[in-house]
Formats: C-alpha cells, sequence, structure tokens
C-alpha cells in the first residue's frame, strides 16, 4: 500500500511540474507577453475603435440607384441627405475620406465646437462637403478655392443649404498666399474656425499654405485640419506649422493614415507681414 501510495504520489507531482512547465512555456511565448501588454491592450482596443469609427464614417456615403443625367455622390450628415457633384478630372472636385473625417467631427463633436453663428472658412473646400455641413450646423461659411473649380463648388453649395441653412453661405475665389491683404485683409478676418481637409500633398504651395493660414488667423481662431499622410512632405509640413502654431492632435485613424488636428495661433508679440513670415518660412 505504501509503495502505491508513494507511486501515486509521484505521478501526482510529476503531472503538477509537467503542467507548470507547459504554463511557463505558454506565457513565455512573445505573443502572450504582448497580449499581456496593459500598452497592448490599449492598442489592440485603438485599431478595434478606430476600424469602427472608420466604418460609420463611410457608411454616410451611398449612391443613387438610379441613373440620372447628372452622375453625383450621396451623404447622410446633420440628419439632411447631402448630394454632391464630382469632377473626376481633377483633385480638388472629388470627395477624399478625409473631408467625411472632419464632416464626422463637426456633427458628432457639436457641442463642444458649436458652428451656430460662427464665421468659419473652408481653405481648399473643393466639392464643398465639409462646408455644407458647417451651414448646416448653423454656421456663417465662406467656402473658399482656386478659380476653376468654384462653379462645380457654388453649384454643390447653392443645391445642399438653400432653404436650409440658417446662413447662406459665401463662395470665394481663394489662391494660396496671392493677393491676400487684397482679397482678406487683416482687418476684416474675424474667423472663428478655419477648416482644412487634405489640403497638404504633393503641390508645390506648401509655404503658400501657411501664409495663409497664418494670415487667415486672428489670437482665438481655431483650425480643424484633417490630413492624410502620404509622403514625407507631409510629416516636413507639419514640423514647419507648428513654428507658428500649437497643434494639438484630437483624433487617430490609423487605418486611413489620416489625424485630425486642433490649432491655434502661437502667442507672438507682434505679427510680421505676410511677406516677412514668407521670407522667415522660406525654403
Amino acid at each position: 500500500d505504501d509503495t502505491f501510495y508513494l507511486l501515486e504520489t509521484q505521478a501526482t507531482r510529476l503531472g503538477i511540474f509537467q503542467e507548470m512547465i507547459k504554463k511557463t512555456s505558454m506565457y513565455s511565448h512573445p505573443l502572450i507577453h504582448h497580449l499581456m501588454d496593459p500598452e497592448a491592450h490599449k492598442e489592440i482596443r485603438g485599431n478595434y475603435d478606430d476600424k469602427q469609427v472608420v466604418t460609420e464614417i463611410m457608411a454616410r456615403c451611398f449612391t443613387p440607384n438610379l441613373i440620372t443625367t447628372t452622375s453625383w455622390e450621396g451623404f447622410h450628415f446633420v440628419g439632411h441627405e447631402i448630394r454632391i457633384t464630382e469632377a473626376m478630372d481633377c483633385y480638388g472636385a472629388v470627395v477624399w475620406p478625409s473631408a467625411l473625417v472632419l464632416c464626422y467631427f463637426l456633427e458628432t463633436n457639436a457641442k463642444q465646437y458649436n458652428m451656430i453663428d460662427k464665421n468659419v472658412i473652408e481653405i481648399g473646400a473643393g466639392t464643398g462637403l465639409v462646408s455644407i455641413v458647417a451651414s448646416l450646423l448653423g454656421a456663417h461659411v465662406t467656402a473658399t478655392d482656386l478659380p476653376e473649380l468654384l462653379g462645380n463648388l457654388q453649384y454643390n453649395i447653392s443645391r445642399n443649404t438653400k432653404m436650409k441653412s440658417k446662413h447662406l453661405p459665401q463662395v470665394k475665389e481663394l489662391s494660396w498666399g496671392v493677393a491676400l491683404d487684397r482679397n482678406f485683409p487683416r482687418s476684416s478676418n474675424n474667423f472663428d474656425y478655419i477648416l482644412a481637409a487634405d489640403v497638404v500633398y504633393a503641390h508645390p504651395f506648401l509655404e503658400e499654405l501657411l501664409v495663409t493660414f497664418d494670415h487667415l488667423c486672428k489670437e482665438t481662431t481655431i483650425i480643424l485640419w484633417v490630413m492624410k499622410f502620404r509622403l514625407e512632405k507631409e510629416n516636413k509640413f507639419v514640423d514647419r506649422f507648428q513654428e507658428l502654431f500649437d497643434l494639438e492632435e484630437v483624433s487617430s485613424f490609423p487605418s486611413l493614415d489620416i489625424k485630425l488636428y486642433k490649432a491655434v495661433k502661437k502667442n507672438r508679440r507682434r505679427h510680421g507681414s505676410t511677406k516677412a513670415i514668407s521670407s522667415q518660412l522660406a525654403l
């Protein structure tokens, strides 16, 4: 009996020891360590949240069931069906994901970033979707872009805001860095918000864009800017942007390579002229 009891005890201990080895080897696996790491949990949760929000944003888009004489793409924001006409032969006349991200942000953060009766300007408005959403949220909106885009921009804004918006939006030409003092004199610039979606990409006017941001801003102006990162130029522009503005990353969407920023002008005792800033920031 004693021999049987001894063998049974040894077998039990061996089983326990083997189980401990299995558990130890399992938990020593790099994947297990990664999953047990609190930072990894945050990363996994972040990726889930990112995909969930991106899915919700993209669900705001729809296409017409019937073929019409004028092609358009539809969006649901602020309780309205918004119909946008695009021009596929021009980058500026296409709705890019950054615009959807900014529209979604404005709608879902309407209390924190209240647009009602605020003076808002959008630079690089393109098809006008962001300006339309800001207008439907109650803002005084000025939508700006290059002269060749104004016709389509005006068409989209008029068809989607007429009899729907509290304030009728304005459409104005704005070529970055060109005739800013004449067309947008600092004395009359009283913008509460500057909106910008996907205005930084592979174009040669990044310095002019920075000058334009600076020119349109007063001390209390808030910039809401969404950017898709494609090339190293985007990172360099962010660095240069931070020379003039205090920049805060509000949201990030890794699956889209998109970030949403909030910025305000740095406190400076005096502001140089646009030309002075331009020469200061010259490449």
